[in-house]
């Protein structure tokens, strides 16, 4: 049987795959879990949702779940995923349960569970929650049912704790946030002017089923025309629980996480906090990271796509930065998991301390044509084993040098192989990585 967990909590389709049954039995089964590793008190949890209408439901269904196993809730409201993490280490709570699918349609929903300090569960602990499902023969009764309560300044706390993590004043900036109608709609504008910004709101009236809909980080050309229109210094994009940023530079062209974590990489390291001089990226990042990276002495570590893998090396070698290209980007000495807004504060404050556009920033990256092909395949294996493919990567491979890249990675859910070339120019880039999906779907 597949595993519930993924790579980011549990989801599915509202009411279809994740239904308030499921729902209230894993909110129990945590719990109970937490309860059995810690036995000197009562546990507490805090929950918040992103505003998709199922959060309502899903929200019952989790408080009442968390209750009946007696653990104690604060119920947070809508806000975003990162201030859930945040709140967790800030309240003391022993657990925290955001509701969200973050990015995904607004159909859909999902449960990403936090352990105390905020910090992601680790896969054990995941197996434990999944194995004890069942609801056992007795509960809690009397006083031994948990109490349930508002924690009303959730949002204020949290931004609070973003000002005190934003270095310098945004005074002057004129900038517009694409709140993705999601969790960000009242945070994200609230911050950003209290940090000194003259603050531009889009998509920020969310109404329960207009998240991430044609706007947000996924679709961000009605905020690259907002900036131009405004004639704002920048634009942010977050998604629909806020836990990304890309920008718009004043020109209206975008800015990539790719070119954010270049930014802020050489912001660190002129404070000397870019410890060991080392970045962490994973194997999608553009090759034009790496190249801007060496020529400022700072090195690169990949990992495997996906932020817990980038979080796994930032954690277990102390570093002090790490991301994605999607804008999902980790600063550990500020939050404990991906935070758009921190990312936006941190950016912005840059262009106030030098006083530098954005496009000038990030031009310190040349972001090289990257283009993707995806190859339905009868057999990932074979095409892994195949020495045709091998041969043929090696020759593209040789053909670029250190102008380009190839890598191709199996899908993990489907038969799929994706097949990502990055060249100096976009021809080139598509017609290797055309050549190499057809080498890989006669091999296959």
């Amino acid at each position: 049987m597949a595993r519930l967990f993924g790579t980011d909590g549990v989801r599915g389709l509202a009411n279809a795959e994740l239904t308030p049954e499921l729902a209230l039995s894993l909110a129990a089964s945590a719990a109970r879990v937490l309860a059995a590793h810690d036995r000197s008190h009562r546990p507490v949890a805090v929950v918040g949702r992103d505003p998709r209408a199922s959060g309502e439901m899903l929200e019952a269904a989790v408080v009442a779940g968390l209750a009946s196993a007696g653990a104690d809730v604060l119920r947070l409201g809508v806000l975003p995923t990162p201030a859930v993490a945040y709140l967790v280490g800030a309240l003391d709570a022993d657990l925290g349960v955001m509701i969200s699918a973050s990015h995904n349609p607004m159909p859909d929903n999902g449960i990403k569970l936090f352990a105390a300090g905020g910090h992601k569960l680790p896969d054990g602990i995941e197996d434990e929650i999944e194995a004890g499902l069942p609801a056992p023969a007795i509960r809690p009764t009397g006083s031994g049912v948990g109490r349930v309560s508002d924690v009303p300044d959730a949002v204020e706390r949290y931004v609070e704790h973003l000002l005190a993590a934003t270095p310098n004043p945004l005074t002057g900036l004129k900038i517009v946030v694409d709140c993705a109608n999601g969790a960000s709609s009242a945070a994200a504008p609230e911050v950003y002017r209290r940090a000194g910004a003259e603050v531009i709101a889009i998509h920020a009236d969310p109404d329960g089923v207009n998240i991430n809909e044609h706007c947000g980080s996924n679709h961000p050309e009605l905020l690259c025309e907002a900036v131009v229109k405004h004639g704002a210094d920048l634009g942010i994009a977050h998604d629909g629980d806020a836990d990304r940023c890309v920008a718009v530079d004043a020109a209206g062209e975008l800015i990539d996480g790719d070119q954010i974590m270049a930014v802020l990489a050489l912001a660190l390291a002129d404070a000397g906090e870019l410890t060991d001089d080392t970045l962490v990226a994973t194997v999608m990042s553009n090759l034009g990271l790496h190249l801007a990276m060496r020529a400022h002495g700072i090195n690169v570590v990949t990992t495997a796509v996906g932020d817990r893998y980038v979080l796994e090396k930032i954690r277990a070698s102390g570093l002090a930065l790490g991301g994605e290209q999607s804008g999902h980007i980790l600063l550990p000495a500020y939050a404990t998991t991906g935070d758009g807004l921190l990312t936006a504060l941190r950016l912005m404050s840059r262009m106030a301390a030098t006083g530098k556009p954005l496009v000038e920033l990030a031009g310190v990256m040349n972001r090289l044509p990257q283009v993707l092909v995806n190859v339905r395949v009868a057999d990932k294996a074979a095409v892994a084993g195949s020495s045709a493919v091998r041969d043929a990567v090696g020759a593209v491979e040789a053909e670029l040098g250190e102008r380009g890249r190839v890598l191709l990675r199996p899908s993990g859910t489907e038969q799929l192989v994706r097949v990502m070339v990055e060249a100096p120019a976009q021809d080139t880039a598509q017609a290797a990585a055309d050549r190499l999906a057809g080498v890989v779907s006669a091999a296959s």
